[in-house]
């Protein structure tokens, strides 16, 4: 069955974005986007952020994660290192992060490295996660193959009792990485698809602001 939605449309509308509106620095750039965004409430994860890796059979993938911290040290998240996105990382650490604002007409782009983080900060974190999330880590073979969710939550109810009374310590291949960016978009929607859009790019110990075409 094809289903034709091209009707289906959105007029943005926005005061607009100029290159004097912008800081010099992206980083500072997107902290102020974010705060923005936080600090409304109107959006439920702010920090949800769509990777981009390109997989071991060479297709991309993507997939929603959460951003846990960004700074001078990069954008962060933690994850399964065996998982398919570890695996692909592995194999190709140039990835992408997309985060979209749909009720700000926002959406800000960046590529770049992915690193992974010191396990002793990765240990850190894992420790300040609800049990129930690290039980759910220590469990789960992330991107495997598995018979039904009912063999699933067998395994979860068998931990819960295991450690009811323990710390759980933090399995050898679950962990973080931190993209260390290369380029970042900011995308701002406008009337009649004339949107602005400003690129970021890393040249020589400085970072290089260019309009994009629409």
């Amino acid at each position: 069955m094809n289903r034709d939605i091209g009707k289906l449309r959105t007029q943005y509308s926005s005061l607009g974005l100029s290159k004097k509106d912008l800081s010099g620095d992206p980083l500072e750039q997107f902290s102020l986007w974010f705060d923005q965004v936080s600090n409304e409430n109107k959006v439920k994860e702010p920090n949800a952020m769509t990777l981009s890796t390109i997989g071991l059979d060479g297709y991309p993938r993507a997939r929603v994660v959460l951003l846990k911290f960004f700074g001078e040290n990069g954008f962060g998240f933690y994850t399964n290192l065996l998982s398919q996105k570890g695996r692909a990382i592995a194999n190709n650490p140039r990835v992408s992060l997309s985060f979209y604002w749909p009720y700000k007409f926002q959406q800000i782009l960046i590529k770049g490295i992915a690193h992974i983080v010191d396990d002793r900060i990765a240990e850190q974190y894992f420790q300040s996660r609800p049990k129930g999330s690290q039980l759910a880590a220590l469990l789960s073979e992330q991107s495997s193959v598995i018979p039904n969710r009912n063999s699933l939550e067998k395994k979860y109810a068998q931990l819960e009792t295991s450690y009811s009374h323990k710390v759980v310590s933090k399995p050898l291949n679950w962990g973080g990485y931190r993209v260390i960016p290369e380029e970042y978009e900011f995308w701002q929607g406008q009337k009649n698809r004339l949107h602005d859009r400003f690129r970021y790019t890393y040249r020589t110990e400085n970072w290089e602001i260019h309009r994009l075409a629409p």
